[in-house]
């Protein structure tokens, strides 16, 4: 895809947080902010995940995937409560109203019931669900979201040096305590005689950023400044990093958060596995001092004519007016009393 840059953010990832500022991550900010401007969108590597993770979530990833409904129904989302993790079957999420032809499996930071906001009840906070087989798959998954953090963390520095912020803005202002989602998700092949049917429709991502990991099937499309639509960048070692709501909130605009979707033409099953690095669950989320906000608030350039401007509130009141329209079932039955419109 043109126009999604290759950032090497290992400069970025080395650095210590009380270090001065060197040229080379200087340099990875500057093409992380340009690419915030333009597409929202970018690639990343240089990161320091180990392949060998990679290559043990996604064969474990498949060998559940593999196994029978009746199966996989036993970590079924709804088994969660309003904790919201564990397994949903194909055409279980929706977007836009639209069931998805995916599956997937939700997972978030691991916590125990004696955690504050567990025993408060906090919606989306509590222990993931994890199959009986591959049993291995707990071990691994952990180890990718402590992984994932560390990486997004990383990459906030480049976006608050790319910003003109001090390195630690993100940490301390809004990810000291984030909201970490990871999903796994399991696309069958599109029919071919349906052209319309999507993996994952037209949408943005809520949060602060987004970190995606991918197999060769790819299928991520993502829409241009023209609006057309072209295919997503794909190298192995690399992940595709795209920015939501919430930094498009803080810019007043400066960054989009640009609409995409899936649709797995390959022919084969396909998986991804993005990672949800998100505001704390009670941040207040404004716009920047060095930004104006937009005087229309956005809404007719964005893809569901809503503005991300035009709501007061924490950010977990936004995320659960968003989540409680993709499953709206679960919604009804565990955010019933939190829901809050963000609109």
């Amino acid at each position: 895809m043109s126009g999604v840059p290759r950032i090497d953010i290992a400069p970025l990832v080395a650095a210590a947080p009380s270090s001065a500022v060197t040229t080379a991550e200087r340099a990875s900010a500057a093409a992380m902010d340009a690419a915030c401007r333009e597409t929202g969108f970018f690639s990343i590597v240089g990161h320091g995940v180990d392949p060998a993770l990679r290559a043990r979530l996604d064969e474990l990833s498949r060998e559940f995937f593999s196994y029978p409904d009746d199966e996989k129904v036993e970590i079924a989302m709804a088994r969660a409560g309003q904790a919201w993790r564990g397994w949903f079957p194909v055409g279980g999420e929706l977007t836009s109203g639209v069931p998805d032809l995916k599956e997937g499996l939700y997972f978030g930071s691991e916590l125990g019931a004696e955690h504050d906001r567990v025993c408060a009840g906090t919606p989306l906070h509590g222990a993931n669900l994890f199959p009986r087989r591959p049993a291995r798959l707990r071990e691994v998954v952990l180890a990718y979201i402590d992984e994932m953090t560390r990486v997004g963390q990383a990459v906030l520095v480049g976006l608050a040096l790319g910003l003109g912020l001090d390195r630690s803005w993100f940490v301390d202002h809004l990810t000291a305590d984030p909201v970490v989602l990871f999903r796994v998700f399991h696309y069958p092949p599109s029919p071919t005689d349906t052209p319309g049917v999507w993996g994952v429709g037209e949408h943005t991502d809520y949060g602060l950023l987004t970190l995606l990991g991918q197999d060769e099937a790819r299928g991520l499309q993502v829409r241009t400044a023209d609006r057309t639509w072209v295919g997503g960048p794909f190298e192995p070692a690399a992940f595709v990093c795209n920015i939501g709501d919430m930094l498009e909130r803080l810019t007043g605009g400066r960054y989009r958060s640009n609409p995409h979707r899936v649709r797995n033409t390959s022919g084969t099953d396909r998986l991804s596995f993005p990672f949800f690095l998100d505001p704390s669950w009670d941040a207040v989320v404004d716009r920047l001092p060095i930004v104006e906000r937009p005087a229309d608030g956005g809404e007719a350039e964005r893809w569901d004519h809503t503005s991300v401007h035009g709501f007061t509130g924490t950010y977990g009141e936004y995320l659960m007016a968003k989540v409680g329209r993709v499953f709206p079932d679960l919604a009804s039955t565990n955010l019933a009393d939190e829901r809050v419109d963000p609109a």
